[in-house]
């Protein structure tokens, strides 16, 4: 059983041109449960945002809801992120996942949030937020 937290307000998946750089703006002044994510490769940049923080140039996927593991977890635990995307997988709700150091998240379309939390909590995960 995992404690999940549903992070406030919508996110939205980016993509910019490789080499982007990125508004100082994404960094500042950033809630204590705000998240950012970047990653950088050969054919462009991601970023997972909350909306309000979308670059003006990037091409956007809106209307995400965030739901974080509880943690810090350990490094090499494996399997935390398959308990939660396999009862999201059983129940077709679309996922955009990634990890950071201490834990990992879960995208989920907004209108499908219910959804997702009943199919998390039917696989024994406590829901926070």
């Amino acid at each position: 059983m995992l404690d999940v937290a549903l992070l406030p307000g919508e996110y939205a998946v980016c993509r910019l041109p490789a080499g982007s750089v990125l508004p100082p703006r994404m960094w500042h002044e950033l809630g204590d449960r705000d998240v950012v994510t970047v990653s950088w490769t050969a054919d462009g940049v991601s970023l997972i945002c909350p909306t309000t923080r979308v670059p003006e140039q990037a091409v956007v996927e809106t209307d995400w809801r965030c739901l974080r593991i509880v943690g810090p977890l350990d490094l090499p635990l494996t399997g935390t992120l398959a308990a939660l995307v396999d009862p999201l997988a059983q129940a077709r709700v679309d996922v955009v996942a990634f990890s950071t150091y201490d834990t990992d998240h879960v995208l989920v379309p907004a209108v499908r949030l219910a959804e997702a939390t009943t199919a998390l909590e039917r696989a024994g995960h406590r829901i926070r937020g």
